[in-house]
């Protein structure tokens, strides 16, 4: 009876500590609605948007604690990113010249190196984790109404209403799909609307909805693909299938010891068969059979072969932001975002921009996490990883979606090394020793 009495309060204020931390840290919430909203302000030749900004004030400070050791255990995937950001600076540098080359090359650095290491110091624990694809969901639900509207009249009202305080994103005029409009809401392209609302379907399945009944973890997912679908884009409708596909592999194998590693080897034997038994690439392969129509496919078979001669022909360093050789009828848009890498920052840059979602599932997945929760969680981070993975053979990431990838890569550091998150350490960083005190006595009795 006693101890029963001495734990109720302890529970409680546990409870308190848990409804702190339902929402992230105050940088990482500014950045993710940042993300949905459209301002660009010209400075210079630079266009400032708000999670921009945020990067610019936040990346040194994350970097400082990172190499002090307090954004977790490091791993190879932060001195990947670390060695891009260098390249990148160098290539440009070389190929534009090194005043312009080192501007530009430094806001590409702010961007890829902040948006991560944001995401390494401030997403530390499975409630961080959660907080985030909190926020991420209330964002795409916002927008669903609005996109709603955007289909059916053509009517952008977020971009009307943020353009009518301060200069947004250009709008895109893309034409009818299937009798809609398609949607571009507040991204810089309809394609990215698609991706960046439905990168966030296993998330929201898996994460937001683990503690629901499955009607509402259902009814969820069922908007997240309901936004996405606005943007009638095959990169997005790929991406949310491909995210369906490993849901369903990861239920009907969780009792299948290294599933995953089993996953990995089937595409591996995929991969060659197409390989051999083809006489397409496998990424030619996949470009032909997942785009919503033959034109856009052919287009960018076109950009596979072109883009592939352009990185051939300029190996190292590639060709920064000039023009790639092409047919004078194409337009300039690489539709690939692995490609446009290389083609601007050479084969090393190219490499290192891949290795970074590769390693990422690699080392993720040979993590043991025996807390259950922690386990599901890292089951919907590889889904989102992977899908990103592999709608960057057919979509660039630019803009908001290329710092979504950026962040949401690095916000899951900690699922490489952590095996539970133990009630003490989580109160100790959200709530304070005394409480901690008050839990280990209780362990302890």
């Amino acid at each position: 009876m006693t101890a029963i009495a001495a734990r109720a309060p302890i529970s409680m204020r546990t409870a308190q500590v848990r409804r702190v931390a339902q929402w992230p840290a105050a940088p990482v919430l500014i950045f993710l609605i940042g993300l949905v909203v459209p301002w660009s302000v010209e400075l210079g030749s630079f266009g400032i948007t708000l999670p921009r900004l945020v990067l610019l004030v936040v990346t040194v400070p994350c970097l400082l604690k990172w190499a002090r050791g307090e954004a977790g255990q490091r791993n190879l995937v932060d001195f990947l990113l670390l060695a891009l950001c260098a390249w990148i600076c160098l290539s440009l540098a070389v190929v534009e010249g090194w005043t312009s080359g080192l501007e530009s090359g430094g806001m590409v650095a702010v961007e890829t190196a902040g948006s991560y290491f944001l995401a390494r110091c401030y997403v530390r624990t499975a409630d961080d984790f959660l907080a985030v694809v909190r926020v991420l969901f209330f964002c795409v639900i916002a927008l669903l109404p609005l996109a709603i509207v955007e289909a059916l009249t053509g009517t952008n009202l977020p971009m009307d209403f943020f353009g009518s305080i301060l200069p947004t994103v250009a709008v895109s005029y893309d034409g009818l799909r299937w009798g809609l409009k398609r949607v571009q809401s507040v991204y810089e392209h309809p394609i990215l609307f698609g991706v960046c609302t439905g990168s966030t379907l296993a998330l929201v399945y898996l994460v937001l909805g683990d503690t629901h009944s499955i009607w509402r973890r259902g009814l969820g997912t069922v908007l997240v693909a309901a936004t996405a679908f606005l943007s009638i884009s095959s990169g997005a409708l790929a991406m949310m299938a491909f995210q369906v596909a490993l849901i369903g592999w990861a239920k009907t194998t969780s009792r299948i010891p290294h599933n995953w590693m089993l996953l990995g080897g089937i595409f591996a034997a995929t991969f060659l068969a197409i390989e051999l038994g083809s006489t397409q690439s496998v990424p030619q392969f996949y470009i032909a059979r997942f785009s919503l129509d033959r034109e856009t496919a052919w287009l960018r078979l076109l950009i596979w072969e072109f883009g592939s001669a352009s990185v051939l022909a300029h190996p190292l360093f590639g060709i920064g932001f000039g023009q790639w050789v092409r047919p004078v009828w194409m337009s300039d848009s690489i539709d690939m975002f692995w490609m446009t890498v290389a083609i601007r920052h050479g084969i090393p840059g190219g490499f290192l921009m891949m290795s970074l979602p590769a390693v990422t599932l690699a080392i993720t997945t040979s993590a043991h996490q025996p807390d259950r929760r922690v386990a599901l969680y890292r089951v919907a981070y590889l889904i989102v990883i992977a899908s990103f993975f592999l709608v960057g053979w057919t979509v660039h990431f630019w803009g908001a979606a290329y710092l979504l990838f950026l962040f949401l890569l690095g916000a899951g550091g900690w699922l490489a090394s952590v095996t539970s998150v133990p009630v003490v350490e989580h109160i100790r960083l959200r709530g304070g020793a005394a409480i901690a005190h008050l839990v280990r006595a209780e362990k302890l009795s």
